[in-house]
């Protein structure tokens, strides 16, 4: 009997004990700061859902049909500005610069068989407005949630290509990570989803010179974006 009490004892007390380690918290502090300041790395992807009409060119033997049949990873870097509200949500203001392109595969069809893809380089400022919504911290993680609004400027775009997309943007964004709590600092890997809700396509191409090229966005009714973004924050 008494051996098994004291075994129970030192079972008990062994498992206070792991119990205390596990508890320990790093910044125990920071989420209860009224604002701060970071910034984030990371990849991305960009995608366009393209509407194809199906109108045949002006000798009416050919349409053309196109797709995005795959994607190019891209680079991303932005800051971070944080405002508490309260113990679970924040407010996030994220201008980021995405460093990408993306390629449209045109596939024609009727009497003559023929294929053209078509290589945009798009690097974009993005300006996230979004709510962060935590959940309650667990030692040193914390899974979160965000969403919000987005706005987006095109950087350098270079007319007379065979498409040509505006340079403004705006959309939604959704996203998911989960904070880890360093010592000195937090790290948050993250991935967003990001959906475009205007329509980016030139259609008054005054800038081509041969009326040939127009076939192609002649082809299109519309051009909406796409993107996931997954980024490490640094906070």
């Amino acid at each position: 009997m008494k051996k098994t009490a004291y075994i129970l004892a030192l079972a008990l007390l062994s498992f206070a004990l792991s119990a205390q380690k596990r508890t320990v918290q790093n910044q125990p502090y920071a989420d209860f700061k009224l604002y701060h300041f970071g910034f984030h790395v990371g990849l991305h992807t960009q995608d366009l859902i393209l509407t194809n009409n199906g109108l045949p060119t002006e000798d009416g033997t050919t349409r053309w049909f196109a797709e995005i049949p795959s994607y190019s990873p891209g680079f991303s870097v932005g800051v971070i500005g944080d405002l508490f509200l309260n113990p679970y949500m924040n407010l996030r203001l994220t201008p980021t610069i995405h460093f990408g392109d993306k390629v449209v595969h045109f596939i024609s069809t009727g009497s003559l068989q023929d294929e053209k893809r078509i290589s945009i380089r798009s690097n974009y400022i993005d300006m996230p407005l979004s709510v962060k919504i935590q959940s309650m911290r667990l030692n040193n993680y914390r899974p979160y949630i965000t969403g919000g609004v987005y706005g987006a400027l095109e950087l350098g775009r270079k007319t007379g290509t065979l498409l040509l997309f505006n340079t403004m943007d705006y959309g939604l964004e959704f996203g998911v990570g989960c904070t880890v709590y360093m010592p000195f600092f937090r790290l948050a890997p993250e991935i967003k989803f990001k959906f475009g809700m205007a329509d980016l396509l030139e259609k008054k191409r005054d800038d081509l010179t041969n009326d040939a090229d127009r076939v192609f966005t002649n082809a299109l009714s519309k051009a909406t974006s796409r993107m996931i973004v997954f980024t490490f924050n640094f906070e």
